[in-house]
């Protein structure tokens, strides 16, 4: 009964979208407002039938209904709740339509919200992101489809994947990498609608600004997410190593900062309209590549899906997209004409362009790195690899070019300025570099590119808390706000550009902390007997002895070790290693021990018939910075997207009279 109401759902679904892509097209050719309205019902419909047919999979999930075929591959009786709702997305199948849920939801959220606005562009708009859902809408129907009724269902199932059971992170990392990979449609709408519109106006960009920093600032999370997941559960010390799945998440980010810093030069300056709706076609093209990377078996990556029948598929679609966006610019780009140029080498917009130049850069650098194994393969049949040192070699000159130009930009005026202007903004900051240069040689950097880094870092850190916080001083040297007053405005009119420091600040945290742990890690590898002991740098590691967990879904052998720091104990650690019942191989779980310093981090490697404990161990110095500033990257994120009526009160408050000179409305003044 479940796999045919599934069925059924997912087909109406695809049927709602078909009709409602033709309606949109249809609306914007002849200019038909009735048929725009029916769009938008069938927009609605596909909305709530995908999410139906999610709700449906994780009723049959949970009440382990093997007659569905996906329930048969993927469910259990013996595996805890949460990982049997997890199972959604734990298998191609699954994650396929647990991806047209996310897209229904933007889908009718996009609807919704821009109901009574863009008349001019809604009809393609509506139309392209229909059709995208056609496409999905087929996949779940046909070749991914995971409601096929099963003759003979048997009594259980052998669970989800073991190493999506390992750690918590799975409930969060996978959705929150989908609401950034399925969202950028909404943007690609947007952006194909302003080319066959020919008009890219303030309110359509002020809409495709804040429909890309949702999927953005998602997608960050997800990344992130990804890595601490790594880090977690697989055991190796580290939480990037860039695995080919891995460069396919991080393609459309990089895309899509460029065309965030973009925009905010059309708004500014009205230059850079085709350059910034290249971008956001070329972010969703790079989402759906990564999609065939993970989910058509091309690659052998611990985060991607087993062999599969779509990758064809998803080829065809991917170059189906290709082609139109090409066609597209080509015939329709010169209608977006620019509203000024760019008059001075040494403005804040010349070097946004160069950001963008050298995000580009970065994303070729990691595209062909990814790619280049596969060509070489299709077309000479050998098999090679592209490994660490060369996106090393070449990503960490860009990323510290891109640190440097984050903090040289905002300190530079917009438009026309004298050298001497020039010079009195780009000097200061020297200060803030040099301090924390010094400060990180004294505590020992010594690697060629951790000194740039921190060079670079310090650079921006000054430039970005001043920036931050010039509002309030300019508000404050007026004297008509109180203190309380002017820092209420960095949440009130003023937030979107606060906000946009507040990303600057966590993403110079990020940078440092990956060129600290990454140049600075200690690592140990050892036997020890129960009672033996070793030393971690300043640690001491006592392996006390092991004991071990019976679950319903498996058997743990955990060890204990003890971890002092000269006479004072830190506490006892327990790195394991799981059984997994329906699984041969085990799968350890390491042990990790946070401070604002640094981690200790235990990897158990194999227990002996003597007990003797394998043991590798690590110490991973401000790698808990990263996953901190990323907090700061998204509250930055929340606070320049919020739509100002939720801020009403602190908008009112700050509605003072402000001096001569004061600071620029937010939508005027941009961060970088």
């Amino acid at each position: 009964m479940n796999a045919i109401l599934g069925q059924t759902l997912v087909l109406l679904a695809l049927l709602t979208a078909a009709v409602g892509s033709v309606l949109g097209f249809t609306s914007g050719f002849k200019k038909n407002d009735a048929a725009l309205q029916w769009a938008r019902r069938m927009a609605y419909a596909f909305s709530a039938l995908m999410i139906g047919a999610n709700v449906l999979m994780v009723y049959a999930l949970l009440t382990h209904d093997f007659s569905v075929s996906y329930v048969a591959q993927v469910g259990s009786r013996a595996t805890p709740t949460w990982v049997t709702v997890v199972s959604l997305w734990s298998s191609l199948e699954g994650s396929i339509l647990f991806w047209g849920a996310i897209l229904g939801l933007y889908v009718g959220g996009a609807v919704y919200w821009s109901r009574n606005k863009h008349p001019e562009v809604m009809p393609w708009a509506l139309g392209i992101l229909l059709a995208c859902s056609v496409f999905f809408a087929f996949l779940i129907a046909g070749p991914a489809n995971p409601f096929h009724v099963v003759p003979n269902p048997p009594a259980d199932g052998p669970g989800a994947n073991p190493l999506l059971q390992n750690h918590i992170l799975m409930v969060v990392h996978p959705p929150a990498l989908y609401l950034g990979y399925v969202g950028m449609t909404v943007p690609f709408a947007f952006a194909v609608a302003a080319l066959m519109a020919g008009r890219l106006g303030p309110d359509l960009l002020k809409s495709l600004r804040q429909w890309l920093l949702v999927p953005w600032m998602f997608l960050t999370v997800g990344i992130v997410l990804g890595g601490w997941w790594a880090y977690e559960v697989l055991g190796w010390g580290g939480y990037w190593a860039w695995d080919p799945v891995e460069n396919a998440s991080l393609l459309p980010w990089l895309t899509a900062t460029a065309a965030v810093h973009s925009i905010l030069v059309v708004e500014r300056k009205g230059i850079l309209k085709g350059w910034t709706v290249t971008l956001v076609l070329a972010t969703f093209l790079l989402t759906i590549l990564g999609t065939f990377m993970t989910r058509s078996g091309v690659f052998n990556s611990v985060h991607s899906f087993t062999q599969s029948d779509i990758g064809p598929t998803f080829l065809g679609f991917l170059g189906f997209g290709l082609v139109f966006s090409v066609l597209l610019l080509a015939a329709r780009i010169g209608t977006l004409e620019a509203e000024g140029r760019i008059d001075d080498a040494k403005s804040r917009e010349s070097f946004f362009l160069v950001q963008n130049l050298i995000f580009v850069g970065l994303t070729f650098t990691v595209l062909i790195g990814t790619v280049f194994p596969l060509i070489v393969e299709a077309v000479k049949g050998v098999q090679i690899s592209v490994g660490e040192p060369y996106f090393n070699r070449m990503a960490i000159p860009l990323g510290v070019a891109l640190l440097f130009v984050m903090g040289i930009g905002p300190a530079l005026p917009w438009g026309r300025s004298s050298r001497q202007e020039a010079v009195r903004a780009v000097l200061p900051p020297l200060a803030g570099a040099a301090v924390v240069t010094a400060i990180g040689v004294a505590l020992g950097a010594r690697s060629p590119w951790l000194i740039l880094t921190l060079l670079t870092g310090g650079y921006t850190l000054q430039v970005t808390l001043k920036e931050m916080f010039l509002p309030v001083r300019q508000r404050l040297k007026g004297g008509r706000n109180s203190l309380g007053q002017a820092l209420t405005s960095l949440v009130g009119p003023g937030r979107r550009r606060f906000g946009g420091y507040v990303v600057h600040l966590g993403v110079v945290l990020v940078m440092v902390a990956i060129g600290v742990s990454s140049t600075h890690k200690v690592t140990a590898e050892t036997t020890l007997p129960p009672g033996g002991s070793t030393t971690l740098g300043p640690y001491t590691l006592t392996f006390l002895g092991t004991q071990d967990r019976v679950e319903p879904h498996r058997r743990s052998t955990i060890a204990q070790v003890e971890v002092k720091k000269g006479t004072e104990s830190l506490g006892i650690l327990e790195p394991a290693m799981n059984h997994y019942f329906t699984r041969r191989e085990p799968i350890g779980t390491p042990a990790v021990h946070s401070t604002v310093k640094e981690d200790i981090y235990l990897s158990m490697m194999s227990i002996d018939g003597k007990g003797n404990l394998g043991l590798r161990a690590f110490l991973e110095p401000m790698v808990g910075w990263i996953w901190f500033g990323t907090a700061i990257i998204v509250l930055g994120s929340l606070l320049s997207m919020w739509p100002r009526r939720s801020l009403a009160t602190a908008s009112a408050r700050s509605r003072q009279p402000v001096a001569a000179g004061g600071p620029a409305p937010d939508n005027v003044e941009p961060a970088a």
